[in-house]
């Protein structure tokens, strides 16, 4: 293969070439985040560490920030046009018609950059998965 900053995906396609390193911790994370989706981080980041119990803990964990209490409650990520909730499928099946103007996954939510985010709905979210968690 040859060296570079790009290689062929598997449609030929090219694609930036991952870091092979992850953040240790979530001020090594903050550092790699966009700055086109910093400000929106920076306010998912707020609005689950206000929703989450004082004795929550802020962790890396598949290379992303999540919080961990006796497990790990949700994780969230920072990319060029969007930020990402992953708060466990459960809970957004529960919230499906909250989340309609919004792209889903299974378990993730994604909230475009460009749009408000809806920190109420996040709060709310988070509380459930905390609530689902202590049962």
């Amino acid at each position: 293969m040859k060296k570079g900053k790009a290689e062929k995906g598997k449609a030929g396609r090219r694609r930036a070439k991952k870091s092979s390193v992850a953040p240790k911790n979530v001020a090594e994370y903050l550092t790699g985040i966009p700055d086109s989706s910093r400000a929106t981080f920076t306010k998912l980041r707020a609005a689950i560490r206000a929703s989450v119990p004082k004795d929550a803990i802020e962790t890396i964990s598949y290379g992303i920030p999540a919080i961990r209490r006796h497990r790990i409650l949700v994780w969230y990520a920072a990319f060029s046009k969007h930020c990402s909730l992953f708060p466990t499928a459960s809970v957004i099946a529960r919230f499906r018609d909250d989340l309609k103007e919004y792209s889903l996954s299974k378990g993730t939510i994604h909230f475009p950059i460009d749009k408000p985010l809806p920190t109420a709905l996040i709060k709310r979210m988070v509380r459930a998965r905390v609530a689902d968690e202590q049962n």
